[in-house]
């Protein structure tokens, strides 16, 4: 048997299922994907994150006696000149819409064996008693409750019956080669996976109160690791689940289980809306343009979205205030800031962005009441009462008294600040949309 382990959004050794059911020769591989990077932007920095990872899984592998074959190009066209040399191919799922067309592609070349090592559960798992998926989080969650009791999910080993293929490996491209250039990343993304985890884990003790407050570093800063695979869930609920508190962590865990199980029984819902409400959104294009910009006017708004586009990172709070915002208060398509987010989140998940987004638009699945509408004056008061994040990232405002943050056109009326106008009055805005969604 020779095996092409086609290693994708799973760049890891450890609880890897390619690794674990291999089996004969292989000749493991990474693509970095044309169809996916001809469409990103060249200073695009999960790139250059992506790009460090796959160099470490090359080394990595080599301890393990195998190595990495990295490729650039259309993944149709790679697999057309390898298939006579193999019997199958072994990767991990992914359910978007792009995934799904590009292993039909690949299928109707090699045969394909698909493993679920990306995730908890796969999403057949965690049905109903008459075998139809749950639309609501809670019941899912209980219905998981047996996976939560455990002590410990067992973790893939490497499998003992595998050896590298004779191959000629192609040359590693470099990343100018792919057309991109190295960007600065977060700092903590200089760490290893489990590094982060070590550095989270103190702070579980507080993680159900200082999750919300955005001027905090009390989140776990591992979605990124987890999206690309550099470390998997299992690891994660392993080592989280011994600890007193974790609980609330873990639920965040099965909230992303629970949107990758939406996507999987709902495909149609990563362009439509979930609840197949008709709602005839507005399309103000230069509204979009000062949201996407950060020149809104409202001080809470400008600096989530000047902040993600300078780092590529958002805390959970700051999505569902500025989210609100451009769907309540803007009436834009939550499509719109879907694929912004798309565009610009180093841990872009397209299940877990899509079933936000539709959360936040009252549109998804378990979503928010449409007459629930995040005032963004009561967020930054309630979650940045000094100030203190939107000063880091707007530095006009550095000397401006935060009480001015938390209050509509208290910016636009001091005289010694020329800060961007107000786009749209918040009551009034907030009345139309619950109008529009009744």
């Amino acid at each position: 048997m020779k095996q092409i382990l086609w290693f994708r959004r799973d760049l890891r050794v450890e609880d890897s299922a390619l690794l674990h059911y291999a089996n004969g020769e292989v000749l493991p591989i990474f693509i970095f994907d044309k169809n996916i990077l001809d469409k990103l932007p060249k200073d695009d920095k999960r790139v250059t994150f992506i790009y460090d990872a796959v160099l470490k899984l090359k080394s990595d592998l080599q301890s393990l006696g195998l190595d990495l074959a990295i490729f650039y190009g259309y993944p149709k066209e790679i697999f057309s000149t390898l298939h006579n040399d193999f019997d199958e191919v072994l990767c991990s799922c992914d359910f978007d819409s792009y995934a799904i067309h590009r292993d039909k592609e690949i299928e109707s070349i090699l045969p394909m064996q698909r493993y679920y090592d990306s995730f908890l559960i796969h999403p057949s798992q965690g049905l109903k008693a008459e075998d139809t998926p749950y639309k609501v989080f809670t019941p899912f969650y209980k219905n998981l409750m047996p996976l939560w009791d455990c002590d410990k999910i067992e973790e893939y080993t490497v499998g003992t019956k595998i050896k590298l293929l004779n191959y000629k490996f192609p040359n590693i491209p470099t990343l100018k080669s792919l057309g991109f250039q190295t960007q600065a990343l977060p700092q903590f993304l200089y760490q290893t996976a489990q590094e982060v985890l070590d550095v989270f884990i103190p702070k579980l003790s507080d993680y159900h109160k200082a999750r919300d407050y955005f001027y905090m570093d009390g989140t776990s800063n591992l979605a990124v690791y987890l999206r690309f695979g550099l470390i998997s869930p299992k690891q994660v609920f392993n080592r989280i689940k011994k600890y007193p508190n974790s609980e609330f962590f873990i639920r965040e865990l099965f909230w992303r289980e629970f949107y990758s199980y939406i996507l999987y029984h709902f495909p149609q819902s990563e362009f439509e809306n979930f609840n197949g409400k008709d709602i005839v959104w507005k399309e103000n294009k230069e509204h979009f343009k000062a949201w996407c910009e950060g020149k809104t006017g409202v001080a809470i708004i400008d600096a989530a979205m000047q902040h993600l586009n300078n780092t590529g990172m958002m805390h959970n709070r700051l999505r569902m205030i500025v989210a609100s915002f451009l769907t309540k208060n803007l009436f834009l398509p939550w499509r719109w800031g879907e694929k912004y987010f798309a565009l610009k989140l180093l841990d872009y998940e397209a299940s877990s962005n899509i079933g936000s987004w539709q959360w936040g638009a009252s549109t998804g699945a378990d979503s928010v009441p449409y007459f629930r509408v995040f005032n963004p004056y009561t967020q930054s008061a309630k979650f940045d009462k000094e100030g203190l994040f939107i000063k880091s990232v707007l530095s006009e405002l550095k000397e401006s008294e935060p009480k001015l943050f938390h209050k509509e056109n208290a910016l636009q009326s001091d005289m010694f600040l020329h800060y961007p106008p107000l786009i749209v009055n918040i009551k009034q805005s907030r009345q139309e949309a619950i109008e529009a969604f009744k």
